[in-house]
C-alpha cells in the first residue's frame, strides 16, 4: 500500500525543516530503517528513517526547500502500484504529469546511448551501479551510460571496471601511485606506465592547483547561521567576566581509575556531576534573565557542549544534580552519539540551566567560553598537564587543570563567580565527599 513521506516533526516547537538533501533517488528500493533524508532546523541537523518498505516511487520535495512539518515530501509504494489517486488527493496539479510518474518505473535497460552530459548536470546512475563504482573507486560521472535516459547502469561500470584493468603498468608504478594516491587510470600514455610518469602526474597536479587558485563560496548552514546569530546576541547582551583557576587533578584521577573498574567514566563526567551539586548552593550561577525579572532554580539541567563537523550542538542533562555518577556518564555518551549521528530532538537541547564545554583533549590550557544565552554562566574545561607545584614545602611533579569561567554580570558580580570557582577547585580536589 502507498505511503505519504512527510516531514516529521523532530520537538516541540519545531514548525518547519529544511529538507537539505535525499539520501535515496526515485526508484530506489527502500527498507524499514533506510534513511531517507536529511533535515535541518533552527537547532539540530537530523535523518529522517522510513517506516515501511517499499520503492521511492516519488520525491515531491527537492533538496534545499523548507518544508512545514507533517507536509508530503515523497512517496513509497510497491512497483507497479498505481499512485496516481494519492498524487491527486495530495494536489500536486498539472506539473506531476503522466510521463514523470512512469519514468521510475521503466527498469528495462536499453543499449542506446544518449547525448554527452552537460557539465554541471546531475549524473544518473542507478544505486547498484554506484555502490560498485565505489567500492572500485570508479569515477562514474565520466562514464557514458546506456540506460533510460543516458542513465548509468551497472554493465557500464563493469565495463569502466575492465577498461581500468588493461592499463598497462610496472609493478612499481603501480605501488607508488597507491601510497601517493593517484589514479592512475587517469594517466594518459601510449605503452606501459612507469614511476616517472606517475611523478610528472603528481608535479602537474601541483602546478595547475598554484597556477588556478580559487576561492569558493558556498552559503551558510542553518546550523551556522544559527550558531553565529547566539553567539553575536550574546556578546552584545551580556557583559561577561571572565575568570580562570588551576586544579590539581591527582586526586580526582584516582577516583577516576577506581570507578573505571566496572565504567568508562570521563573527566566531563565527573566535573558534570560535581559542578551540578555546587551549583545549588550557588544559584546566581544557573540563573536567567526574563525582561526584568531574574529566574533562580532549584534544580540543574547541564547543558554539555558536542563539537560537530557542522557546528556546534548542547545536549541537556536534565535534573543532573540528582543522577548518579554512572547514569550521567551514560546519558552524555547517548546524547553525544546521537547529536553525532543526527538522531537528537529539538527537546533534547532546550531547557538548559548552565553549560559545560571540554576542550582539553586539544591541548588547550586556557579559553574564554561565549555564555550560552539565557543562561548566566559557562565552564570551560582545558587539558591536563604536569606541572611543578609546592606540596608541603616540597617541589613535586602534578597534573594540573585550568578552569575558565565565563559570567553574566547583569546577575553574576565578580565575588560570587569568584567564590563559586574556589569552592569548585576545592571540591575537584577533593571529590569523595561531593561524589558519595
Amino acid at each position: 500500500m502507498a505511503k505519504t513521506v512527510v516531514m516529521p516533526k523532530l520537538g516541540l516547537t519545531m514548525k518547519e525543516g529544511k529538507l537539505v538533501k535525499w539520501y535515496k533517488q526515485e526508484g530506489d528500493k527502500i527498507k524499514l530503517g533506510d534513511k531517507l533524508f536529511s533535515i535541518e532546523t533552527d537547532k539540530i541537523t537530523n535523518d529522517a528513517e522510513a517506516t515501511t518498505d517499499g520503492i521511492l516511487r516519488k520525491i515531491i520535495i527537492t533538496a534545499g526547500k523548507k518544508v512545514p512539518i507533517m507536509e508530503p515530501v515523497g512517496i513509497i509504494a510497491d512497483k507497479d502500484e498505481n499512485i496516481d489517486s494519492l498524487l491527486s488527493e495530495l494536489t500536486l496539479g498539472k506539473d506531476l504529469s503522466e510521463e514523470s510518474t512512469k519514468k521510475v518505473e521503466q527498469k528495462a535497460e536499453t543499449k542506446e546511448i544518449y547525448k554527452e552530459k552537460v557539465p554541471g548536470e546531475k549524473v544518473r546512475i542507478s544505486p547498484v551501479a554506484r555502490k560498485l563504482a565505489e567500492k572500485e573507486n570508479i569515477d562514474y560521472e565520466n562514464i557514458e551510460g546506456t540506460g533510460p535516459k543516458g542513465r548509468i547502469v551497472l554493465e557500464d561500470v563493469e565495463r569502466a571496471i575492465e577498461d581500468k584493468k588493461k592499463v598497462l603498468t610496472t609493478p612499481t608504478a603501480t605501488a607508488f601511485a597507491q601510497q601517493m594516491g593517484i589514479d592512475i587510470g587517469s594517466i594518459s600514455k601510449d605503452g606501459r606506465i612507469s614511476k616517472d610518469d606517475i611523478i610528472r602526474e603528481d608535479k602537474q597536479a601541483w602546478y595547475n592547483l598554484i597556477a588556478n587558485p580559487t576561492d569558493t563560496r558556498e552559503e551558510m548552514s542553518t546550523m551556522r547561521k544559527l550558531i553565529g546569530e547566539r553567539m553575536s546576541e550574546s556578546a552584545q547582551t551580556a557583559p561577561a567576566v571572565n575568570f580562570t583557576i588551576s586544579v590539581d587533578t591527582h586526586k580526582l584521577k584516582e577516583i577516576r581509575v577506581d570507578l573505571n573498574v566496572d565504567a568508562n567514566i570521563t573527566y566531563t563526567d565527573l566535573i558534570v556531576k560535581i559542578t551540578s551539586k555546587l551549583l545549588l548552593e550557588h544559584p546566581m550561577l544557573n540563573s536567567s534573565i526574563d525582561g526584568e525579572e531574574i529566574i533562580t532554580r532549584n534544580y540543574v539541567n547541564m547543558g554539555v557542549a558536542v563539537a560537530l563537523p557542522e557546528g556546534l550542538l548542547v545536549p541537556v542533562i536534565r535534573n543532573a544534580h540528582v543522577k548518579e555518577i554512572r547514569e550521567i556518564s551514560e546519558e552524555i555518551k547517548d546524547l553525544s552519539y546521537r547529536a553525532k549521528t543526527n538522531q537528537l530532538l529539538t527537546d533534547e537541547i532546550e531547557g538548559g540551566t548552565f553549560t559545560i564545554t571540554n576542550i582539553g583533549m586539544f591541548g588547550i590550557e586556557s579559553f574564554t567560553p561565549i555564555i550560552n544565552q539565557p543562561e548566566s554562566a559557562i565552564l570551560g574545561i582545558n587539558a591536563i598537564i604536569d606541572e611543578p607545584k609546592v606540596v608541603d614545602g616540597c617541589i613535586c611533579i602534578r597534573p594540573i587543570m585550568k578552569l575558565s569561567l565565563t559570567a553574566d554580570h547583569r546577575t553574576v558580580d565578580g565575588a560570587v563567580a569568584a567564590a563559586f570557582l574556589s569552592k569548585l577547585k576545592e571540591a575537584l580536589e577533593n571529590p569523595i565527599g561531593t561524589l558519595l
